[in-house]
């Protein structure tokens, strides 16, 4: 049976000053594509879910950025800031030819976006849990807040956050902490002249509802939704109900006129088989092969693996 487009993974790259990053495409149809930034540490797989719900509406373009998800540190030593990143977002919109893609930011990455859309003309962002809480802005603080959300997360996630700084590396996660733990959000927000929706978990400890008000506040045009018991990665173990409200936001859809899924039909949280599971950690493995053979034919393989064995898995949840 032949597979859907919303499991076949494109990978490509995008070079720019000296640094690259990985693009994983899924999907052809749609009028407009949706970008998505990942946070400081992760790959693009941490939109595995997102993405499957997404590729809907539009195709969907996922970032690995410099020194995360196997994607080579710059050389040097050169740190990269937040507004590097930006710049290198904003090279993959024109080299992918991008028109008005509505730009998704987790965790770092709504820093990211903020930046980008402070300096690029863009209709619609999506900014999912972000940070940093300008009151509570030093590392130990940050880092027990992270540390409590956690506890709410999906064993998944906790695993795949674990895999992603692996890959990473202490070292270059250290070297773009400071940046992140310093980039006043709250001077950059006022600038955005996109429409954004502000995404947060109601058991997220790094964005407390005073938090997020703030961060709407600041925002020229700006709608918010906390996600009941959902937490930091709210964009994974609740994909469904958050790519539910990013179409509605790129269709100006108020966001309180969105039905929240019924309980009985939500299959935010598949149950793998056993054979699903297997193929999905072969995909795992086979990615793995492609990022330390440098061959991105080798990666875009095993990201499909993975997504194809997620994508059974969800359908059978809805059938049952």
């Amino acid at each position: 049976m032949a597979r859907s487009s919303a499991t076949e993974v494109e990978v490509a790259r995008v070079h720019h000053d000296g640094v690259w990053a990985r693009t994983s495409t899924v999907g052809h149809d749609g009028t407009r594509a949706f970008l998505l930034v990942p946070g400081i540490g992760v790959s693009s797989n941490y939109f595995e879910r997102l993405a499957f719900h997404l590729n809907e509406f539009g195709p969907v373009v996922a970032l690995d950025l410099p020194g995360f998800g196997g994607v080579p540190h710059p050389r040097g030593g050169r740190r990269m800031t937040i507004g590097d990143y930006a710049e290198l977002v904003d090279r993959v919109i024109e080299e992918r030819g991008l028109d008005d893609p509505v730009v998704i930011g987790h965790s770092m990455g709504t820093q990211v976006v903020a930046a980008l859309a402070a300096r690029r003309r863009l209709s619609d962002v999506v900014l999912i849990s972000p940070v940093v809480n300008r009151h509570e802005r030093t590392v130990p603080r940050a880092g027990l807040r992270f540390l409590q959300s956690s506890l709410h997360e999906p064993p998944r996630v906790a695993a795949m956050a674990l895999y992603a700084y692996l890959l990473c590396g202490v070292r270059w996660f250290s070297r773009v902490l400071p940046s992140m733990m310093r980039f006043p959000i709250e001077d950059v927000l006022p600038g955005v002249s996109a429409r954004a929706l502000v995404i947060a978990g109601q058991r997220d400890a790094l964005c407390p509802p005073a938090w997020v008000a703030e961060v709407v506040d600041l925002l020229p045009d700006a709608t918010s939704r906390r996600i009941p018991d959902a937490a930091h990665s709210v964009m994974h173990a609740n994909a469904e109900e958050v790519a539910r409200l990013c179409v509605a936001h790129a269709r100006r859809t108020p966001p309180e006129e969105v039905r929240a899924p019924e309980p009985a039909g939500r299959v935010d949280h598949p149950e793998p088989s056993a054979g699903d599971t297997v193929r999905a950690a072969a995909g795992g493995l086979t990615e793995l092969r492609g990022i330390l053979a440098d061959d991105d034919a080798l990666v875009a393989r095993g990201k499909t693996m993975a997504a194809e064995a997620g994508e059974d898995a969800a359908r059978r949840a809805a059938e049952d």
